[in-house]
């Protein structure tokens, strides 16, 4: 990933671990000193309006917060690298809780976070899966922010009645049903939007409630050839190929936003994506359980599919940023902080013990999964290298918009994640 091995070694200071470097209490002092460039791809309103929040408890704390907020993860990642890499690494910077970072890690190019993880016992109070994309040899290496789940099932209370569906859909056939029912209703089943990206997400739900959680950590985590190659999966293919049917002529690049507005309007039934869907419908004055249903999966002990944002801190051998670092992970994890930025953003506090007292029924859904450890598992990312996650985001792709053979993808599949 972006060459790091070869171009970095040995370009950047070591400075030790924080609780080394800055022995004593775990709250910097109140100074102007604390000065932070933040790099982050909130940009959007919601988005926008919740880093707002963290930046404001950060001055409160004492510190001075600077915005440097890059449009698009990819190329927010590629900056955040290439200033690492040049020497002038920002304070803190947003990865998505993956192994989007490993490379800098393993250059040593990151500061671990182990203080505030033994002072707020982050092996208790944090999802198995979160742990296992932070925690590197023994070492902490980022702060998480918070907990987006990637498959939530959407869908318009007004196209259920008109189609005559009674009844949330509780398995995968219940869910074909619903879609044969909206399309004979003369509504759009499934709003999609033809992206690489959301055509992953939708195998990725067909998987976790067909496959199960073994099947699915089977396949993603140990990329096991047995699985990927046996009956189970190759009903998982088909079955993730039939949704094409149900989706509309218009999809291919459409943006997820613009799938959401149909279901907002009941243009569309249904729509299988992230929760910060959810932010649409709450902008178009929109209320779960009213207007819209939001399901985490089909039946009680469906896999709910993790992942969400977190901060990593560079390197540096600057008195003035090591304060810096060590302010801004204090604030992101302060309880209120993190009830406060995921209200806006429309994830959830990534602490299973959070209050979830100030947050909507979809959230609550979604916080009441988090304390069941049987049920969360990572999203693809948490467990494949971003090289094997393209590869595999290929297949998917050309297998949904071409006539390739189930037997072709799955082959195909096989070879992406057999190393």
């Amino acid at each position: 990933m972006y060459g790091i091995r070869k171009i970095a070694s040995g370009m950047l200071l070591g400075v030790g671990l924080w609780a080394s470097a800055m022995p004593g209490a775990h709250v910097v002092p109140r100074t102007a000193s604390a000065q932070a460039e933040v790099v982050h791809w909130w940009t959007s309103g919601g988005e926008s309006a919740a880093i707002k929040q963290v930046a404001q408890a950060y001055r409160d704390a004492g510190g001075a917060w600077i915005d440097s907020a890059i449009a698009g993860g990819d190329q927010s990642r590629a900056v955040t690298v290439n200033r690492i890499i040049g020497g002038k690494p920002p304070t803190a910077a947003q990865f998505n809780t993956s192994k989007q970072f490993l490379d800098i890690i393993e250059e040593d190019m990151l500061n671990p976070v182990d203080e505030i993880a033994r002072r707020d016992d982050w092996d208790r109070v944090l999802p198995q899966p979160i742990i296992e994309a932070i925690k590197v040899d023994g070492h902490y290496y980022a702060v998480p922010m918070n907990i987006h789940m990637q498959t939530w099932i959407w869908y318009s209370r007004a196209a259920f009645a008109r189609a005559g569906i009674e009844r949330e859909p509780a398995t995968m056939d219940e869910l074909f049903a619903a879609l044969d029912r909206l399309k004979a209703a003369g509504i759009v089943p499934l709003a999609h939007g033809g992206q690489a990206w959301q055509e992953t997400i939708l195998f990725s739900m067909v998987l976790a409630n067909m496959g199960g959680r073994d099947l699915y950590l089977r396949v993603l985590r140990d990329r096991d050839q047995r699985a990927i190659r046996s009956p189970a999966f190759l009903d998982v293919l088909q079955a993730y190929k039939r949704l094409r049917g149900y989706v509309d002529a218009a999809a291919p690049g459409r943006n997820w936003n613009d799938a959401t507005a149909m279901v907002i309007a009941g243009r569309a039934g249904i729509q299988i994506m992230g929760d910060w869907a959810k932010g649409e419908f709450t902008a178009a004055g929109q209320r779960p359980g009213h207007e819209f249903g939001c399901l985490p999966g089909l039946g009680p002990d469906s896999p709910y599919l993790i992942q969400g944002d977190v901060f990593v801190f560079p390197k540096t051998d600057r008195p003035e940023a090591l304060r810096a670092q060590k302010l801004m992970a204090d604030v992101v994890e302060r309880p209120a902080v993190q009830v406060a930025f995921n209200r806006l953003k429309g994830s959830i506090p990534v602490r299973v013990d959070a209050d979830e007292s100030a947050f909507d029924a979809c959230a609550r859904k979604g916080m009441a999964i988090l304390r069941d450890r049987a049920r969360p598992v990572g999203v693809a990312e948490v467990y494949l290298t971003p090289d094997q996650n393209g590869a595999l985001q290929d297949v998917l792709t050309a297998y949904w918009n071409t006539a390739m053979p189930v037997e072709r993808a799955r082959d195909s599949i096989a070879s992406a994640l057999k190393y």
